[in-house]
């Protein structure tokens, strides 16, 4: 039998086996879900020298294959970040669980009382590239959600991804939980993504985490509803009535925190009132930190004037650039009339991720709320909170940029949906 072919076979045994354990999860309740969640974690921290192991030869066969630093960041693991990954299935478990959960209920004149349930979505098909952590995340997010999850991660972390799911199998046990309520992907064959993506008889929603490349591949072949984001192209606004040392703090983090996230700035626009104040001091603190400025005119004129000499890291930005996500030390700086062009920005160049404005002014600060259209939206705050756990979800699946079903990081309550429920005590229609 060609390899095609077993792959064809093993995917769809992968997808009958994950809908039958749906249907035992969706009954499951909340302390067995909790069980599973705490005995992983305590397996996780059991097995610390099995995983590390496992992820060394992971990270050595990327070494060999020639992948760069930031590649091999995103792939290893430590004795912090497997900590973390116990600490957050101990926080899963920690959540309220939404499952079974009635809202909405009111009485209609026949007497019958409508509400919405909360349920689960039921099999969740998970594909991202080289984190093994996320093996761990969107397996405990799924699991207490009531949603049976296939998980392929990527070929580089397959020794690392296996070392994960006998923890996550073991714990699913000790709960008396069906393991296949949890199945990672055992194959390195790209293939293995193009039968899940056709799965729609096994599969109901897929989450894909990773570059724009792998994601651009599902939305393109995907026959089931896809929850993702494409780019995070997001913007900080320093409006003229902004605190100064509010709005460099922020400026600062949101873009230097890290690098490398999908909520990370990449553009920075300033009132033009407050430009020859802000720009300035954040103009040193970004060369200091070695991020390249890509300027318009007035901006690079202003930065230019103040620091004197001319820094090699100080650019004219082209059109291109302020479309760009950059996920590097790199960042797109316009100078703006006000609101009404700094939102008119956002609109034209942003990805409806994260935005966020700093500014003193009330009624300029709501008016932002109200019309920038993005998943997350903030008045002074760094566009570095858009994650899972800083808004209270307990981990995060991934970000939605799409407008139905989740937008936003995308936690428990995304990955449930709502039915209508009746009571009655006898009432027929007439």
């Amino acid at each position: 039998m060609n390899a095609p072919t077993d792959i064809k076979l093993y995917m769809e045994d992968v997808g009958r086996r994950a809908r039958a354990a749906a249907r035992v999860l969706a009954r499951s309740g909340t302390d067995a879900k909790n069980c599973a969640l705490l005995a992983i974690a305590s397996a996780v921290r059991r097995d610390l020298a099995g995983l590390l192991a496992a992820n060394a030869e992971d990270v050595a066969a990327a070494r060999a294959a020639g992948k760069d630093s930031a590649f091999i960041d995103r792939l290893a693991l430590t004795g912090k970040s497997v900590e973390a990954m116990a600490q957050g299935l101990e926080q899963v478990a920690s959540l309220s669980d939404p499952v079974g959960e009635v809202s909405e209920l009111r009485e209609r004149p026949s007497g019958i009382k409508v509400g919405k349930m909360r349920v689960p979505l039921g099999v969740i098909g998970v594909i991202y590239e080289s984190r093994p952590n996320v093996t761990a995340d969107a397996a405990a997010l799924c699991l207490k959600s009531g949603n049976a999850t296939i998980l392929r991660g990527g070929s580089e972390s397959i020794r690392s991804n296996r070392a994960i799911a006998a923890c996550l199998h073991e714990g699913l046990r000790v709960a008396g939980l069906p393991e296949d309520a949890v199945q990672v992907v055992d194959t390195a064959d790209r293939a293995a993504v193009g039968e899940l993506l056709q799965m729609d008889r096994y599969v109901d929603i897929i989450v894909p985490r990773g570059g724009k490349g792998l994601i651009e591949r599902i939305m393109a072949e995907s026959r089931i509803p896809v929850i993702k984001h494409l780019d995070g192209v997001c913007h900080v606004y320093i409006d003229e009535r902004a605190d100064l040392d509010k709005a460099i703090r922020i400026a600062d983090n949101a873009k230097t925190q890290r690098y490398g996230t999908c909520n990370t700035m990449e553009a920075l626009l300033v009132h033009e009132a407050i430009a020859p104040r802000v720009l300035p001091p954040l103009a040193s603190i970004y060369l200091d930190k070695g991020v390249e400025l890509r300027c318009d005119e007035r901006s690079r004129a202003i930065i230019r004037a103040a620091l004197g000499a001319e820094s090699p890291l100080v650019k004219a930005a082209t059109e291109q650039d302020f479309y760009t996500e950059y996920l590097a030390p790199i960042l797109s700086v316009r100078v703006v009339s006000g609101l009404d062009e700094a939102m008119e920005h956002i609109a034209k160049y942003g990805s409806q991720h994260t935005d966020a404005i700093v500014t003193e002014d009330e009624a300029r600060a709501r008016r932002f709320l109200r019309e920038v259209d993005s998943s997350s939206v903030m008045v002074n705050a760094s566009t570095r909170f858009a994650d899972g756990f800083e808004y209270g979800l307990g981990a995060e699946i991934g970000i939605s940029t799409d407008k139905l079903h989740a937008r936003g990081p995308v936690g428990l309550e995304g990955l449930t949906s709502q039915k209508y429920v009746v009571f009655g005590t006898g009432q027929v229609r007439t």
